[in-house]
């Protein structure tokens, strides 16, 4: 009883914030999940793209989100020592850090054919996916300010707006898509370049409303106001903790697009079987993402009133919550298989049952490595709650590129398991990940913290409109 009582509001807090946060990141995968399907019953040549050009945008775009990560930390500590001001600081120059990013970056997509050609895909996915491309490159700045904009709310604990954002967010989307993908009520039919065109729209109406209820709502923060004036100090300091926070994520992501390259080399029906069975393990991985937010949040607050008890109470009920999670997500992926793959084909398509087959073996590896997945992104959440972000950096290069690629290539392609080969590997880097990363929290950084070693607290600005 007493071991209930002592994790017990560490476990109602961490639902609280953590659920509508789990919501929202599932509704934003569903506006990704809602291109590949109304995609996959278009055509299937339009879903290879999709998938293709998906993940790299998906790349370009995360990696670029570490500055908006970073800012919760920030903002979490910041306010739980009541200093608006830092938290306004923080939040302003990671949407500098975004535009910036934006500016160097979005050239990338209009020269995706090429790249996409030169690493061996067919001439027309590779077309395809460039289209897509082209158009939805312009929906990079919005995306990534909308991101900076979720940090923030969630670092204030405002999570249910997000969620609200998120839905109305798959709503425009959903609608969209129907009318410029199949030409509904009169549209084009425009099918990929339809769903790029639904995509920049969408992420357009979900960064407005962001922007309203801020500037409604938290007046108090003066978000949008002298947005122009550098403040350098606090821009080195979301830039010091968002480069290795988008570079870990970079190494990750990154993973699991080139197993999307090494698909597209066995053909195109692998790779669709490849992007379905990636979409159903991205939306069960949402909920740990959206746990592991929480956790951030969570121990950025715990950070700032240096209550460890807390922190380390915190951690258990976060790696607790998800592997009850974890235990769900493998009985579907055993059981229901076919019946979760099939949901993205079209029943006439004499494709449906190639793809099913391999989409299987591919679940059933995925079904191995959802523990370990869940225990990396939960120990990356704590970690950047206390601010250590450049460990973790090599730690994840480490694991999913000098070891996971290398197994999932050797597997796939040397020992010819091929696609199930490919998704062992992955579940490898994940494994390595995994430990290293719970060795680090566990064995280092929670040791170090609690021995009186934290990272320096910046003194308030003596500037106060900043």
């Amino acid at each position: 009883m007493s071991t209930l009582k002592k994790y017990a509001p560490h476990v109602t807090a961490l639902l609280s914030l953590g659920l509508p946060l789990v919501g929202s990141h599932v509704a934003q995968f569903a506006i990704t999940l809602t291109d590949a399907v109304m995609l996959g019953w278009y055509d299937v040549t339009a879903l290879a793209a999709q998938v293709l050009a998906g993940g790299f945008f998906f790349v370009v775009f995360i990696t670029g989100s570490g500055f908006a990560w970073a800012v919760t930390p920030l903002v979490a500590e910041a306010e739980a020592r009541g200093d608006t001001t830092q938290a306004r600081r923080a939040t302003r120059m990671a949407l500098w850090l975004v535009a910036l990013y934006t500016a160097i970056t979005l050239p990338l997509m209009y020269f995706s054919e090429g790249i996409f050609s030169a690493i061996g895909q067919t001439p027309e996915v590779a077309e395809q996916a460039g289209l897509y491309l082209a158009i939805a490159g312009l929906g990079l700045l919005p995306a990534n300010v909308v991101m900076v904009f979720k940090s923030f709310l969630s670092a204030l604990e405002r999570t249910r707006i997000i969620l609200w954002v998120t839905l109305a967010a798959v709503a425009v989307n959903a609608g969209l898509n129907a009318l410029l993908i199949f030409g509904h009520l009169g549209f084009p039919e425009l099918g990929i370049r339809g769903a790029a065109i639904a995509s920049v729209g969408t992420q357009l109406v979900s960064a407005l409303l962001m922007i309203l209820y801020i500037q409604r709502k938290l007046p108090e923060h003066t978000m949008f106001q002298r947005m122009w004036r550098a403040d350098w100090e606090a821009f080195y300091q979301v830039f010091a903790l968002g480069i290795p926070i988008g570079l870990t994520t970079l190494a990750e992501v990154g993973l699991f697009s080139a197993s999307s390259v090494m698909m597209g080399w066995l053909g195109e029906i692998p790779l669709a079987a490849h992007g379905i069975a990636l979409q159903i393990t991205s939306l069960t991985f949402m909920i740990h993402i959206g746990l592991s937010n929480a956790a951030t949040v969570r121990a950025g607050r715990a950070l700032g009133t240096r209550n460890w008890d807390s922190l380390r109470d915190g951690a258990i009920a976060a790696f607790a919550i998800s592997m009850v999670a974890v235990i769900v997500t493998v009985i579907l992926f055993l059981t229901i298989p076919d019946r979760l793959i099939g949901l993205f084909l079209d029943p006439s398509d004499p494709q449906r049952g190639a793809v099913i087959g391999l989409g299987i073996g591919m679940l059933a590896a995925a079904a191995l490595f959802q523990v370990v997945d869940a225990a990396q992104v939960m120990a990356i959440g704590l970690l950047r709650g206390v601010q250590e972000t450049r460990v973790p950096m090599y730690i994840a290069t480490i694991s999913y590129w000098l070891i996971g690629l290398p197994v999932a290539y050797g597997l796939g392609f040397a020992v010819g398991l091929n696609g199930v080969g490919v998704w062992l590997g992955l579940a490898t880097g994940l494994a390595c990940a995994a430990v290293l990363l719970n060795l680090l929290f566990w064995r280092r950084t929670f040791p170090r913290l609690t021995s009186g070693i934290v990272p320096e607290v910046d003194e308030p600005p003596t500037v106060p409109n900043i």
